[in-house]
């Protein structure tokens, strides 16, 4: 007979949503902290917060690169938790991956396996001290998760970027990979950067990059509403950096998907490649 303990995390859906007691009860693990190994249940909880986090865990072609255990100084793939996810292959855990989209609620999105074996790479700590971070490739057994999921990524991902100064925004922009990543929902989703989006929009200045006309009205929030625009598209193997990248009203935006004007393509190019270079020189 099934244990009822493990009978309530098979029941999990991806899109199911917890608030932390639920998540505790379920997994008999801690309350605190990104990874959370119970020996009770042989798991080990991750949890990816969008909404505020030292770590910088991004998806890559339906692989996540999921920070290690360590908010200050070098992380070591030794310690505590990091050595279990190190060793899932052999030691019995099975790992759950849970993001947090908004404040205190934990979304399911299904159990991972390694992708990969952990590399080392440098990330920010606590403190905004350059250290060296471990990194784990991991993949979820089933790819697929609910629109909603991949909605609330992006809202979340939207929020927070708009809290950020540009040296911050400039920052996170030129350690991101500009091959973006690319999550299975129903439909493949590319995943954007909200912070290159956010910064792209600021240089902007609340005019259409092709138009050059104020933006058509003002959101909830009183900032400009203009569209961002990969001047090649992703789908077409265009990179998601400032290179590429240009703000655009709702109109000129439809337009470049539909007349694709070779004049106005120059054009959007030329503005590109001169916000590349400022932005280049402010490294």
């Amino acid at each position: 007979m099934m244990n009822p303990v493990d009978n309530k995390i098979k029941q999990l859906t991806p899109g199911a949503v917890l608030n932390n007691q639920q998540l505790c009860d379920i997994f008999k693990c801690s309350p605190q902290g990104g990874m959370r190994k119970s020996n009770t249940t042989h798991t080990l909880v991750l949890i990816t917060n969008h909404v505020e986090s030292v770590y910088s865990d991004v998806w890559d072609d339906d692989v996540l690169h999921y920070t290690g255990m360590g908010q200050r100084g070098d992380q070591s793939l030794e310690f505590m938790q990091n050595k279990t996810l190190n060793e899932i292959d052999f030691n019995g855990i099975s790992v759950h991956y849970f993001e947090v989209f908004k404040d205190k609620e934990y979304t399911y999105s299904g159990r991972l396996i390694k992708a990969a074996s952990p590399y080392q790479t440098q990330q920010y700590d606590a403190n905004q001290l350059l250290r060296k971070v471990w990194v784990f490739p991991l993949k979820l057994i089933d790819n697929k998760l609910p629109n909603s999921v991949f909605i609330d990524y992006k809202k979340a991902q939207e929020e927070q970027v708009h809290k950020y100064k540009v040296d911050k925004l400039l920052n996170k922009i030129i350690k991101q990979n500009k091959k973006p990543g690319k999550r299975d929902i129903v439909t493949p989703q590319y995943i954007r950067s909200a912070e290159l989006a956010e910064f792209i929009k600021r240089l902007a200045e609340g005019k259409c990059d092709l138009c050059e006309n104020a933006a058509p009205f003002f959101t909830r929030e009183n900032i400009p509403y203009l569209e961002c625009h990969h001047i090649i598209w992703l789908s077409e193997g265009g990179e998601d950096s400032i290179e590429n990248t240009v703000a655009l009203c709702p109109n000129c935006h439809r337009k470049m998907h539909f007349v694709k004007d070779n004049n106005d393509i120059s054009k959007l190019k030329a503005i590109a490649k001169l916000r590349a270079k400022e932005a280049a020189k402010n490294d």
